[in-house]
């Protein structure tokens, strides 16, 4: 079986981060303006800190790609670091609660919690935007669309029409810093942000993904590592500073009774053609995932984030020296990166749907993974014939 996968590389403050992407089959357009655009996103959003002003992420691809197209070998993707001082930084002793500091320094041994703070930081998830906007070259293809957002901020909650396309919902989400789809929520998100810098604290929030066009069947029940929503969850809970996963109603589906919570099945032999198989639900509380499976229905993710550990005014923590009582050390940092969290979910989210549709319908070239694919759908469409069992 084909297999798509990723690996990060790269310290905070070290000279570069670099993506290797295995897997990905040959003769696939790879789209660099995406790549970078998503970057780019990454770095915005209300809220962030000083850090954003001094780099500006642009991939340089090294490998697996001749004249814009994948050759089928390991892509290597690298994303150079202008603040480069990892051997100059100073020495941190004093852990910052809610941080990887003392957890790393106990888990590695030392009492300087630089070394682990270099790669915990969430500057990695520069590499890992980039691997997923790289598999949205693959994903595109076969009209595959991904999107994300932040649906609330403190109490400052999103409501809007869960009917529009994605292309209205990024339209509105990119008109405000806050990354919302909904204007008003976003003011009062912002509001929250502009409040906690005043009282030098930090905030936190929730972010939502959502994936369409994506066939039935991705994933599978038959092994307990395949199962889809365990891999969304696994990617999304580790982002930095994310506490909580759920998908489609999530924990509110546990407060209603079974017959509030399950999607009701039709079908509509109108709509079984070349863009749907006719099958039809009454709601999507499942958030497009049934026994580990898409079900095709859009898929529905959110994810909490907690807020920036790195506070101005500090928390009481212990100087690893000296074991005596002190104020947590300060690195620059963030207000908030809720903005930030919700484009590095949208990506790892299109990653993982990139990964599983390599599994099912994978091939050494493009060419035959469509061939796969529209063998696959072809198939799905005839299911009630004597074709099929």
């Amino acid at each position: 079986m084909t297999r798509l996968e990723y690996r990060t590389a790269g310290e905070s403050h070290g000279p570069a981060l670099v993506t290797l992407v295995e897997g990905m089959p040959a003769g696939i357009q790879v789209d660099q303006s995406l790549i970078n655009s998503e970057l780019a996103r990454r770095q915005g959003g209300y809220g962030r800190g000083g850090r954003m002003k001094i780099e500006k992420d642009e991939i340089k691809v090294l490998s697996g790609v001749r004249q814009g197209i994948t050759i089928g070998s390991p892509i290597a993707l690298q994303l150079v670091n202008r603040d480069v001082r990892i051997d100059e930084a100073p020495a941190v002793h004093r852990p910052r609660p809610g941080h990887a500091d003392l957890a790393g320094s106990l888990k590695w041994l030392t009492n300087d919690c630089r070394s682990t703070l270099e790669r915990a930081s969430a500057r990695e998830t520069a590499a890992r935007t980039a691997a997923g906007a790289l598999s949205r070259s693959l994903l595109n293809q076969f009209g595959i669309d991904v999107v994300g957002y932040v649906v609330q901020i403190r109490d400052a909650m999103a409501t809007f029409d869960s009917g529009l396309d994605f292309d209205e919902l990024r339209q509105v989400r990119n008109s405000n810093e806050a990354y919302c789809p909904d204007t008003n929520a976003a003011e009062r998100m912002i509001a929250a942000i502009k409040q906690a810098k005043v009282d030098k604290d930090t905030v936190g929030g929730v972010v939502e993904v959502q994936v369409t066009g994506h066939p039935p069947g991705l994933g599978s029940c038959m092994c307990w590592q395949d199962k889809l929503d365990g891999r969304f969850m696994q990617a999304m809970s580790s982002i930095q500073a994310i506490k909580g996963v759920e998908i489609g109603l999530g924990f509110e589906a546990a407060s209603r009774p079974g017959s509030e919570v399950h999607d009701e099945i039709e079908f509509d032999n109108a709509k079984r053609d070349s863009a749907g198989l006719g099958f039809i639900r009454r709601s999507n509380n499942a958030g497009g995932i049934e026994g580990g499976m898409t079900n095709g229905e859009n898929i529905v993710i959110r994810a909490a984030m907690k807020p920036i550990s790195t506070l101005m005014r500090g928390l009481d923590s212990v100087n690893l020296q000296t074991l005596k009582p002190e104020r947590s050390d300060y690195e620059r940092s963030d207000i908030a990166a809720v903005a930030a969290a919700s484009v590095v979910a949208e990506n790892v989210v299109a990653f993982e749907i990139a990964r599983a549709f390599v599994e099912k319908f994978g091939g050494d070239t493009l060419q035959e993974t469509c061939s796969s694919y529209e063998a696959f759908m072809r198939a799905a469409r005839e299911l009630d014939s004597d074709n099929n069992p």
